[in-house]
């Protein structure tokens, strides 16, 4: 279970595709969900490993108290994380479905949980070429005394079934002591 934000910016995306695709770029209205622009940004995809930060709101910009417009989305979470992000954002780009980042925002002081949205959009060709996201607090933002943001820690990506239900995850399997599967 996700944060309302959360749930609701997904179920927009899914409406947005209808019928399980992937939805353009174009259907996607800024002022269907004015109620938390601030916390939305878009990244892009030069290619596998580079999301350069394409557009992101007031609130996100202020937690980071920097200009991230064409930034690597991968430097926002801490090095030894990116590796986990990158094939996550990799997998929602090949499926595609939204993925959620639980993550610490670690700043010099205190630090606050906060969910992180990825969900894949089409340009024109019908193609993914962008990800529009969200960061949702999960607690008090005034904590952090406005601090700004490091890279951040992730806790827990998660992908997305076709009806908000989490993917599997892959396990392994012995039989008679030899790994499987």
């Amino acid at each position: 279970m996700f944060h309302s934000n959360t749930e609701r910016l997904i179920d927009y995306w899914r409406t947005r595709g209808g019928d399980g695709r992937l939805p353009l770029r174009s259907a996607i209205s800024p002022a269907d969900f004015s109620e938390i622009i601030a916390q939305v940004f878009i990244l892009g995809r030069a290619r596998s490993g580079i999301y350069p930060v394409r557009l992101a709101g007031g609130f996100v910009a202020e937690l980071h108290q920097r200009d991230l417009r064409q930034q690597n989305g991968l430097s926002l979470v801490r090095e030894r994380d990116r590796f986990n992000l990158h094939t996550a954002l990799e997998t929602a780009w090949r499926r595609p479905e939204p993925i959620v980042a639980t993550v610490e925002v670690l700043t010099e002081g205190p630090s606050l949980a906060m969910e992180v949205l990825f969900a894949p959009l089409a340009g024109a060709g019908g193609a993914p070429d962008r990800f529009l996201g969200l960061y949702q607090p999960l607690g008090m933002v005034s904590r952090l005394r406005g601090l700004p943001a490091q890279p951040f820690a992730v806790r827990d990506i998660r992908g997305m079934g076709p009806a908000n239900e989490e993917t599997p995850r892959l396990r392994l399997a012995t039989l008679d002591g030899r790994h499987v599967a």
